[in-house]
């Protein structure tokens, strides 16, 4: 089990049939009406990108929000967009807690705003078609499995257990699914970089090349990575992909022709140093701009 310190919103989405999406009248109140459903189940295994090559299996652990509605003040939205918010916790209008299946949400809908009167439409006529829920991973826990594959061979497949989890918001969503390969693809990159393990990253590189970028952006090579040690795999420093974004000092000078001892400290990087830091410092901020991702972690 780890406990993640830097974290990087992501987001699960559920089908409208699993979900069980219903706007209902309060008892004995037809004109009160009061959206319901799941965002979240437990021990429901998905399939994030192709747990066979780039991705991995996933599942919510059942208490993983339990201490996350007890300290928070989620929002449900539409769309996962803040501007449209349908109702708050603290405002007594959502209400939010775990049962044995999963994350139930029971909401008000007041009319009063018109896009509550679009949701009610929306999801009456078939347009809303799911929920999904934003959060951040406080604990995970990965593990290997060997799954029977449909040619009948067998195959070794990775297991994301989320055990904590810092709910953000929950949404009604008009794509339940992953639109396309990319979406899917920035979720195995997101929970890459909270997972921060270089050789996961490297072996899933072999069917998603775009995925070694990640490297930059999960800090040093541990003991016993076949990446040689101080080196990334374009041959760049550690110290130097430290010190991106900030202003590079001594410890990224180069070392090919040490100073001689008297010499005092240069406060100036060579040129071709500066340029290659400016350059990779651009190429991270890239990065994270297209994962939505941290360009450094504490």
């Amino acid at each position: 089990m780890r406990t993640l310190t830097t974290t990087t919103e992501e987001r699960r989405r559920l089908p409208l049939s699993t979900a069980d999406v219903v706007i209902r009248a309060t008892e004995g109140d037809t004109a009160d009406e009061r959206f319901r459903g799941y965002a979240a189940k437990f021990n429901s295994r998905t399939a994030i990108g192709n747990p066979l090559r780039w991705g991995f299996y996933e599942e919510i652990a059942p208490g993983a929000f339990t201490k996350t509605l007890q300290e928070g003040d989620a929002r449900f939205l539409v769309d996962h967009d803040s501007y449209y918010v349908v109702s708050r916790v603290t405002a007594g209008t959502l209400t939010l807690a775990e049962d044995e299946v999963g994350l139930p949400v029971d909401s008000a809908l007041d009319t009063a705003l018109s896009y509550v009167n679009d949701l009610k439409a929306n999801v009456r006529n078939g347009n809303i078609t799911g929920m999904s829920f934003g959060f951040y991973v406080v604990k995970d826990d990965w593990t290997t499995e060997t799954v029977e594959t449909s040619d009948g061979q067998t195959a070794e497949v990775e297991v994301r257990r989320i055990l904590e989890v810092r709910l953000i918001e929950v949404s009604a969503v008009t794509f339940p699914a992953y639109e396309d390969t990319e979406a899917e693809l920035a979720s195995v990159a997101s929970a890459l970089v909270q997972r921060g393990d270089r050789a996961a990253i490297e072996q899933r590189a072999r069917f998603r090349p775009e995925l070694r970028d990640l490297l930059q952006l999960v800090g040093d090579a541990p003991a016993g990575d076949s990446a040689p040690a101080g080196r990334d795999d374009a041959g760049a420093s550690t110290q130097e992909l430290t010190a991106v974004g900030s202003e590079p000092g001594e410890s990224t000078r180069e070392t090919s022709t040490p100073e001689p001892a008297a010499a005092p400290a240069a406060t100036e990087p060579a040129a071709t140093t500066r340029s290659d830091l400016d350059a990779r410092a651009l190429r991270m901020r890239g990065l994270a701009a297209r994962y939505g991702l941290p360009t450094s972690r504490s």
